[in-house]
């Protein structure tokens, strides 16, 4: 903008930062909303590590918001998804211990420790479930928390597109790809976060009733679905075909004809640096890419570590510790990482998780009564079917970065149940007494 404040954004950052800390032991439902826009913004938090205390400011900031709900008296909703968390935490912790015993990793005893590390970071997020559990309790609460998120989307939307629009795109060149403002997450990070929330904000709108207020959001999706585009990723691409398709089943069902046309017609309208995109998962002679042959050859080596110990894997976190095929430290399969490292047990503890997920999302689509309760469901369904189909062709799931804002949501789905399951009630109740004041002969007609 030529203002030169620009350099001074990163400290007013963390400065407010510091103060939502102190702030959220007060209001912590304020430090929740001080808290969602930073939580993608990579690149923005890492100036953070200039100053004190800065590359632990966000765990600060979610224990404040723990402490400040746990002064004021407030409890969570119930839900099985916090058992079992708690209990993926645990079985995580002593799966690194495994993976000393195997000698596949150094011993988990500080945070410099980078298994320890690794499990640490991922802590992080069912913190943040737990903090947004407590302190969203009411329906303005959830209100805020979706539209607090919907501006963050933009705020990533914006330098997405700028970053992405900089280059030249006439051609596609991988060079010009990256993470952008979700940096470490890398470019296929940032297409799976741009994916999964395009299509949470592509059915949350469906049940949006003020025009001006539908229109703004019809825009947003089109931004992040143009960022998702640009951000040159096959996997998102399917992602969001087929979160589509399952939106029109769901909810639109000319979605349906509209994606399979598309799906006719794409090399015609996309741009041509997309198209050579899509079409480079194999070469002129029929044969996979080097990208998508080495992502094979890692799945065969590491079915074989699979087999080898398929009940509890051979310890959480591992496997970026060596190298393996092409010099890989990630399975490139967010699946294949949880059977290799944790087994067939943390397997089914994971799928647990993301089954319980599934079903609370549901719900709330179905049997909530409120539109801003249902469409959080459907929106929230629509993200993890992007989700699962994105962890297929990596680790989307463990990046605060792209999976931060999804647990601030699922903590605000959570008391969203609780409150339909309580509106229930009352009006069961008066349906009774409506049955028991009627006489017999016309109660049963």
């Amino acid at each position: 903008m030529g203002t030169g404040i620009g350099h001074y954004i990163p400290l007013a950052a963390y400065l407010v930062c510091c103060l939502a800390c102190l702030m959220a032991l007060w209001r912590p439902l304020w430090g929740l909303y001080s808290m969602i826009p930073l939580l993608p913004y990579r690149t923005l938090r890492d100036h953070f590590l200039d100053y004190p205390l800065g590359g632990n400011l966000m765990t600060i900031l979610v224990v404040c918001i723990l402490v400040g709900a746990l002064l004021q008296g407030k409890r969570l909703p119930r839900s099985g998804m916090f058992v079992t968390w708690l209990l993926f935490a645990v079985y995580l912790y002593l799966s690194m211990w495994l993976g000393v015993a195997l000698s596949n990793a150094p011993m988990p005893l500080w945070i410099n420790d980078l298994n320890f590390a690794l499990w640490k970071d991922y802590m992080l997020m069912p913190l943040i479930f737990v903090a947004a559990g407590m302190v969203v309790e009411d329906r303005r609460a959830i209100r805020y928390v979706v539209m607090v998120s919907a501006l963050s989307i933009l705020f990533i939307d914006r330098a997405s597109l700028i970053n992405s629009l900089s280059h030249s795109w006439g051609h596609f060149d991988e060079n010009k790809r990256d993470g952008g403002p979700l940096g470490f997450a890398g470019s296929n990070g940032l297409a799976a976060f741009l994916a999964q929330f395009a299509l949470f904000l592509w059915a949350f709108v469906q049940f949006v009733k003020r025009r001006k207020a539908k229109l703004i959001l019809y825009g947003l999706v089109a931004a992040t679905l143009m960022a998702t585009m640009y951000s040159f990723s096959r996997a998102a691409y399917i992602a969001v075909i087929v979160g589509v398709i399952v939106l029109g089943i769901l909810k639109d069902r000319k979605l349906i004809p509209i994606a399979i046309l598309f799906l006719c017609v794409w090399q015609t309208v996309v741009p041509t640096a997309v198209s050579e995109r899509v079409n480079m998962t194999q070469n002129a002679n029929g044969q996979l890419e080097a990208s998508a042959q080495e992502r094979v050859d890692l799945w065969t080596a590491a079915k074989e570590t699979i087999e080898s110990n398929p009940i509890f894997g051979v310890g959480y976190g591992t496997f970026q510790l060596t190298a393996h095929v092409a010099n890989l430290r990630d399975t490139h399969n967010w699946y294949v990482k949880v059977m290799l490292e944790t087994g067939a047990i943390g397997m089914v503890i994971a799928l647990a998780l993301i089954g319980q997920m599934m079903m609370l999302a549901f719900f709330l689509f179905r049997r909530g009564c409120d539109p801003l309760y249902k469409g959080l469901g459907l929106g929230l369904f629509l993200l993890m079917t992007c989700s699962l189909i994105l962890n297929c062709f990596g680790d989307r799931w463990t990046y605060l970065e792209i999976q931060g804002m999804t647990w601030v949501l699922f903590g605000a789905a959570a008391r969203a149940k609780q409150l339909v399951q309580t509106e229930a009630v009352p009006m069961e109740q008066a349906s009774l007494e409506e049955t028991s004041a009627m006489p017999a002969y016309l109660a049963y007609r």
